[in-house]
């Protein structure tokens, strides 16, 4: 093990990585959780049809080929992501199509009477998701949230494949240059679960935050 820990300085770095992937990755899933999950709910036909094609689409298919087709095919049609741009995108498509079925969730399970009240004080659609309809969905989507970003902290891990400086990826150059393979990759695991540990704490905090002194009505309350 102290062999492997001379590799701190790239440890290190793979844990940045890794950190800046789900970041990055979470902020773009969280925008288009609420952008496709809206979607699927919209009046609007043609909307709705749009949102749920994405949503099959990246739900039906492998992420790592996500990926692949982002870093790999997408630069013989001319548009160019580097490593770690792609894999941001491929990360924040795929996660936030399933997030997007929380969001939808979420808002559907806010009481019938929060969406009367909104039309009996003469809201606009805009103001009435943005000071009724939301604000009570948000509790009830944080939980779930929390598992999607822990998920999404282990997808990061794919990305290794396209030559992304993660801790997957380091624990790789350690094992080649050391000849050893538990080690490097039993230390990965653990600085993986302290991420997590710490993203727990951090989503469970948030939901502290958002849930104190509400409350939420939910569909079939009375």
């Amino acid at each position: 093990m102290n062999e492997v820990l001379n590799f701190y300085p790239i440890l290190i770095e793979g844990t940045i990585t890794t950190i800046q992937l789900t970041v990055l990755g979470a902020i773009l899933a969280l925008v288009i959780s609420f952008i496709v999950g809206l979607a699927r709910i919209s009046k609007f036909k043609s909307v709705r049809v749009i949102a749920i094609i994405y949503l099959e689409f990246f739900r039906g298919s492998s992420a790592l080929v996500q990926m692949f087709f982002i870093y790999f095919v997408l630069p013989m049609w001319g548009i160019y992501f580097d490593a770690l741009t792609a894999g941001v995108v491929a990360c924040g498509l795929n996660v936030g199509a399933y997030g997007s079925e929380v969001v939808r969730g979420a808002i559907l399970a806010v009481g019938k009477e929060q969406h009367e009240a909104s039309q009996a004080l003469n809201y606009s659609v805009f103001k009435k998701y943005r000071y009724v309809i939301i604000p009570q969905a948000i509790p009830i989507m944080i939980p779930t949230f929390g598992n999607l970003l822990i998920e999404l902290l282990k997808l990061t891990a794919v990305a290794s494949l396209i030559t992304i400086s993660d801790l997957t990826f380091m624990a790789q150059i350690i094992r080649v240059q050391t000849a050893l393979t538990l080690e490097p990759f039993l230390l990965i695991l653990v600085i993986y679960f302290v991420i997590a540990s710490i993203l727990v704490k951090m989503v469970d905090l948030i939901a502290k935050k958002f849930s104190k002194g509400r409350n939420i009505m939910t569909a079939g309350d009375k």
